[in-house]
């Protein structure tokens, strides 16, 4: 299990920013919804992973991503939730939260199956 910590700030009061923005939130939220798919492919599912979050994944668990990512808590769902600000987004989802960044790849995951501390940041089991 990775416990990333996400900072407090980021993800509480996300606040979605006017402009382009609102123009990104169709492509992060497909990002998300297409991770934390389980019927979907492995392969094609970590290739939506940022760099660091997919070798701290594959670290942790001692396998490459492909084997790793099915036996991992992704709780997927309907997306309740997106909040874009600059770079970087979080997507809330009836059994999870995703966290991404925009890269030059396009949006890529950088926390999944997070879930919210009482006090201080999201632990995650998913992340860099």
């Amino acid at each position: 299990m990775i416990a990333a910590r996400v900072v407090p700030a980021v993800a509480a009061g996300a606040v979605v920013l006017s402009g382009c923005a609102s123009t990104q939130e169709p492509d992060v939220r497909d990002v998300a919804t297409a991770f934390t798919d389980a019927g979907g492919d492995p392969a094609e599912r970590c290739e939506l992973l940022a760099e660091a979050a997919r070798t701290a994944l594959e670290s942790e668990e001692s396998a490459p991503c492909a084997d790793a990512l099915p036996g991992l808590p992704l709780g997927g769902g309907a997306v309740q939730e997106v909040a874009v600000w600059g770079g970087n987004a979080q997507v809330r989802l009836t059994g999870d939260t995703v966290f991404l960044t925009e890269t030059s790849a396009g949006w890529r995951v950088t926390a999944a199956a997070c879930i919210p501390q009482e006090e201080g940041p999201y632990e995650c089991e998913v992340g860099s």
